[in-house]
């Protein structure tokens, strides 16, 4: 099923918080500052419906989107109020892919786990909530894979300033 196929099937199933998708676009050769969009399709979630929408994507029969390849997130800039949260499914059964975001409110960062749908977002949730500060609600297991326990702030954040030292080690 190509992306147009997927994204039909979704509105004809309900999927929850489903709020619309983003092709890519040529840029409009008359206006310079028109890059247009590059990069792959993709449907944009609201956060509030998060964990329900990719449970209908897995358990819809003309979906089954059985396995959660990534998820991270991506703070666009130091002075904006949202990160994107990246996700990408796969269907091995139907041979398709789907990209999902969401914007997410920095303040408070807060969503849903999606480790009861698909067991491999722990680890990608983990990594997220350390190097960004999202707090994923209901994960079964929040501690830190990658940085110590005491490391202060998040540091894929673009408002992140990096300690001048750790513990007597040098940061610089």
């Amino acid at each position: 099923m190509d992306f147009q196929g997927i994204y039909d099937r979704l509105r004809a199933a309900k999927a929850p918080g489903l709020l619309d998708c983003d092709l890519p676009r040529a840029g409009d050769p008359a206006d310079k500052k028109d890059q247009g969009r590059a990069g792959d399709a993709f449907v944009l979630v609201d956060p509030a419906h998060w964990a329900d929408f990719f449970r209908t994507c897995k358990q819809d029969e003309r979906l089954g989107f059985e396995q959660l390849i990534d998820l991270s997130a991506t703070d666009p800039a130091k002075d904006d109020e949202n990160f994107w949260v990246n996700v990408q499914l796969l269907s091995l059964k139907h041979k398709h892919r789907l990209a999902v975001k969401a914007l997410l409110p920095k303040d408070p960062g807060r969503i849903a786990t999606l480790a009861r749908v698909y067991r491999a977002a722990q680890w990608h949730e983990r990594e997220c909530a350390e190097m960004f500060g999202i707090t994923f609600e209901g994960h079964p297991d929040p501690r830190n894979i990658l940085l110590p326990d005491d490391w202060a702030g998040s540091p894929l954040r673009k408002d992140y300033e990096f300690p001048k030292e750790y513990h007597g080690i040098s940061c610089e």
